[in-house]
């Protein structure tokens, strides 16, 4: 990391949609605030599971409002999340393992490339309502981000290797070391110490704690 910067980790899962809406905003500030921002492929079952945490949408009030909330603030944030009505069984009854592989396999060969790639996995499920359980549409993504039909493949091959699975626990297991109990989680290491932020909805509290400037979330 440079000197003075701010290593800023975000732990994410694509099947997160308020992962993207974080992943966006700080995209958008990495060049604006002293921060190194680091993307750190995660997998979402694995901290619920770990930290008995229940996904909203258990609570059918709170599916309710979380359905009229990702609305707004897709709006606010200007990311192009859409949110059906049956948003809650897209998610239930789709497994991110798979993908969140491919997207460790990558960071860990060609990390160039995890940006725009866990981009069009959002795109693909959350603006398109694709399947990204399958391989054949995790190699469609992949091209859609630039990946070479070689490298899409070549990385497909690697992904249930013990390597690529360690890997992936191995983040996960840090987010829940910093006190992660969903998803987005931004940690920010400042003044010595990680400070955790749950949510897209943090990013104003996380500038201050920094000493940065929050510009809203388009600045």
């Amino acid at each position: 990391a440079n000197m003075g910067r701010t290593l800023v980790e975000l732990f994410y899962d694509v099947i997160s949609p308020y992962s993207w809406l974080a992943f966006e905003v700080l995209c958008r500030y990495r060049h604006i605030w002293n921060i190194d921002l680091r993307f750190r492929p995660a997998f979402l079952g694995g901290i619920m599971q770990q930290t008995g945490n229940k996904p909203p949408a258990m609570l059918p009030k709170r599916g309710e409002y979380m359905l009229k909330d990702m609305k707004r603030m897709a709006k606010y944030y200007q990311v192009p999340v859409r949110m059906s009505t049956d948003a809650f069984q897209h998610i239930m009854g789709t497994n991110s393992l798979t993908a969140m592989r491919f997207i460790t396999a990558i960071d860990m060969t060609n990390p160039q490339y995890v940006e725009p790639l866990t981009r069009e996995f959002w795109v693909w499920f959350w603006s398109q309502h694709e399947d990204i359980s399958q391989q054949e549409n995790i190699l469609s993504v992949a091209r859609q981000a630039g990946l070479s039909a070689e490298l899409s493949q070549k990385t497909l091959e690697i992904i249930s290797s013990p390597t690529v699975k360690d890997q992936l626990k191995k983040t996960t297991d840090e987010a829940l070391k910093y006190g992660a109990f969903g998803m987005p989680a931004v940690v920010a290491h400042y003044d010595g110490e990680p400070h955790l932020f749950f949510g897209s909805d943090r990013l104003e509290l996380l500038g201050s704690v920094m000493g940065e400037k929050w510009l809203g979330p388009v600045p």
